[in-house]
């Protein structure tokens, strides 16, 4: 038994620790848990512990049910919402095959297995995400209106505002548990709030966007609110992004920086960059993953619809931020195209993939929109060579069916399954009819 599960152990006894839940992520980005005795938790470590993994999304064959969940003692945390008395703690966990190898179709080690790419390079893959969500007031059936919980805008200051509270307390829960969060404040859309988590691997990070979600909704309980991370909840107001920042370290050197560089970027950074953006659509139906997705990408309010990069330029897919010139440690690039639904485990691994790929092959960065983007013609977006993300997520998945670097990422279960949950989605979506339809064709037709 290694230190950290013995810090473990000791700390469940200690803290009286009556309920361990093992947490777990289906391809989606649900997440599931398990409770298990602390007199049980030795044989987890050493063994894990057996569930049917045909019940969860994309896991696995009905006729190859049998999987395993094996704690990870780093990842241990004492839920603070569930009280002081009979305590609950959590772990995240890896999913194995009986034989007790990393399932390929888990989430985390689709991530793990691109690290280790990464890592081979010599390279560590660090992200930042600003997190937007929604506040409504609690409904008392789903067919009722959505009310946000204020009317505030960007960086509104409202004296005694829910929100304020709201995110006093999510924060407070969240570094409780480890998790450090660098800024907050009230979103544009009203009722929208943004929490942004202070950088670590992504690895970690993922994790931490688990356990984010898991609190927000649990504060939203405490306050009697509802929390949603819906992409595009109203119609006539901003979606709820993720974007991202993200770093690539060798040892403790930012491999993004070079203080001779346009910019200041290295030619790594250059490389990184023309991944991400040659590889943009392919990788869409993963950071995008819903039909509604598409609502907030083609919305309008800055969601990025094109595929291009600029320096400090909020319409670009990729943006390279200002920071200080002698803080070369701070060197990084925004991808703005994730929204607040997005897998993170599949996500990064197909962002730091597609950026990878640009260094291997040595990718050119054509250059950067100096322009709001959104403000030019098509005319005048073609002849800049900037092409249009997915319209849809039926378009973002056929894009994404042709994708070796898509394919090998997620690997063959995971690209499978995904692809065909997104077309059952899609097929799902297109047979609605929408009020839209009724309110515009039924007086006319």
């Amino acid at each position: 038994m290694d230190k950290q599960q013995e810090y473990v152990l000791r700390t469940i006894e200690e803290r009286d620790v009556r309920f361990i839940r093992l947490w777990f992520t289906d391809v989606l980005g649900t997440l599931k848990s398990v409770a298990i005795a602390p007199a049980e938790l030795e044989a987890a470590f050493a063994e894990g512990i057996g569930f049917d993994g045909s019940a969860i999304e994309g896991l696995t064959r009905v006729y190859e049910a049998d999987m395993l969940v094996r704690p990870d003692p780093a990842t241990f945390q004492i839920l603070p919402w569930r009280g002081e008395e009979n305590s609950v703690a959590r772990m995240f966990c890896d999913v194995l095959t009986p034989m007790g190898e990393p399932a390929r179709s888990d989430p985390r080690n689709v991530l793990k297995r691109t690290l280790a790419r990464a890592a081979d390079a010599g390279f560590t893959f660090y992200t930042h995400p600003e997190i937007e969500f929604y506040l409504f007031q609690r409904t008392q059936h789903p067919d009722d209106p959505l009310i946000p919980i204020d009317t505030a805008g960007y960086f509104d200051h409202v004296a005694r505002g829910s929100a304020h509270d709201f995110r006093r307390d999510s924060i407070t829960t969240l570094e409780s548990m480890g998790i450090s969060v660098e800024f907050s404040h009230h979103e544009a859309g009203p009722g929208q709030n943004e929490i942004d988590l202070r950088y670590a691997d992504a690895l970690s990070m993922a994790d931490n966007i688990q356990t984010f979600r898991a609190v927000v909704k649990e504060v939203a309980l405490q306050q009697n609110v509802m929390a949603t991370f819906m992409p595009k909840p109203l119609a006539d107001e901003p979606g709820s992004g993720m974007h991202t920042h993200l770093s690539l370290f060798e040892g403790d050197r930012n491999a993004f920086y070079d203080p001779a560089g346009e910019y200041q970027l290295s030619d790594t950074a250059r490389k990184f960059i023309a991944g991400l953006l040659r590889h943009a659509a392919e990788i869409t139906a993963v950071t995008n993953q819903f039909v509604n997705s598409y609502k907030r990408l083609w919305g309008g309010d800055e969601a990025p619809s094109y595929v291009c990069w600029g320096h400090n330029n909020r319409s670009a897919l990729v943006r390279v931020p200002l920071y200080k010139p002698e803080k070369g440690g701070s060197a990084r690039i925004e991808y703005r195209g994730l929204d607040s639904a997005a897998n993170p485990y599949l996500a990064f691994a197909v962002l730091l993939s597609a950026g990878l790929k640009g260094i291997e092959e040595g990718y050119e960065l054509p250059e950067g929109a100096s322009e709001d983007v959104f403000a030019m013609n098509r005319s005048e977006r073609r002849a800049l060579g900037i092409q249009e993300l997915p319209n849809s997520l039926h378009e973002a998945v056929q894009i994404m069916e042709g994708s070796d670097l898509v394919a090998e990422t997620l690997g063959e279960e995971t690209f499978g399954y995904f692809v065909r949950n997104k077309l059952t989605e899609w097929q799902e979506y297109r047979s609605q009819v929408t009020p839209f339809e009724l309110r515009r064709f039924i007086p006319a037709l």
